[in-house]
């Protein structure tokens, strides 16, 4: 009896055969995953370099004597949307560790708090030697610490940034060795009023309130619409090497609560063109120009 499949899609136009083959393929269980191999294994990692591009570090280490080849890894966890895997394409020998980097999605948050972390598995297309290649799922110790602190990071953001749009205003301006800039605070939703607790510096920059008021900054009043705090930014180090190394330079962590709930870190960065002219006034302030 002949492929009844096969048929239907030789006599149907080529735009319905296609959709069907979609349709078939997006119907299909899921590949199974197998166990890890025998003496391979792995855990999370993130380098400072890594926090600015949302990427971890999947640390692999294969105490066996066959070369493992990853072809590709994937983050699975309901705590944060699930990206397409990363191809690695990366041959692990006997080692202590090796790191392969791959993006994570964003956190999934709850209006309601701060949520707790589901548990995490590391997917992995892999061949041992010369074993055909499968997929392989990696159980997270759980709760996994790194990504525990992830999710409380960014949705203690999510949380502040339904309520209000915290920035640096574009606006920059030279005064002796000083920079100055506006840090400003519009309100998106609510009444609830919304207090700057502080404002850090980074690797590169010290910065302060213009007023001198370090803790708490200011208040954006439940019936305000914004505020602006006017800032004082200095350079923090002056090395070349720190220049070089400059990979959370414009990372301000801003501490923020919401009426009498805990204080929230909100990470606020200037725009491009408020960044280089940062680096161009920390280099003249520093005599590096």
């Amino acid at each position: 009896m002949p492929n009844v499949k096969r048929v239907l899609h030789l006599l149907l136009p080529p735009a319905i055969a296609l959709a069907l083959t979609s349709c078939s393929r997006e119907n299909s269980p899921a590949e199974p995953a197998a166990p890890p191999p025998p003496g391979v294994s792995v855990s999370l990692a993130q380098w400072r370099s890594d926090e600015p591009a949302h990427r971890l570090q999947v640390a692999v280490r294969n105490t066996g004597d066959t070369p493992v080849y990853f072809s590709d890894l994937q983050l699975v966890t309901e705590s944060f949307t699930t990206l397409p895997p990363q191809k690695t394409e990366a041959v692990i020998p006997r080692t202590n560790r090796t790191d392969l980097p791959i993006p994570y999605g964003q956190a999934n948050c709850d209006p309601a708090g701060v949520p707790p972390l589901k548990p995490a598995t590391v997917v992995a297309h892999l061949r041992v030697g010369d074993e055909p290649l499968r997929q392989v799922a990696f159980p997270l110790p759980h709760p996994d610490p790194l990504l525990t602190r992830l999710l409380r990071d960014e949705c203690s953001a999510f949380l502040i940034k339904q309520a209000a749009d915290i920035a640096f205003a574009p606006q920059w301006r030279e005064q002796g060795k000083q920079l100055h800039g506006t840090l400003t605070v519009t309100r998106r939703s609510g009444t609830t009023p919304l207090t700057l607790q502080s404002i850090d510096g980074t690797t590169h920059y010290i910065i302060n309130p213009a007023s001198g008021r370090r803790r708490p900054m200011a208040t954006l009043d439940g019936t305000a619409k914004s505020l602006e705090i006017p800032v004082v930014v200095t350079p923090g180090r002056c090395d070349p090497h720190a220049f070089a190394e400059a990979k959370k330079a414009h990372l301000f962590p801003v501490r923020a609560s919401l009426g009498q709930d805990q204080e929230r870190v909100v990470i606020v960065s200037p725009d491009q063109q408020a960044q280089r002219l940062m680096v161009d006034y920390a280099r003249r302030t520093c005599g590096l120009a």
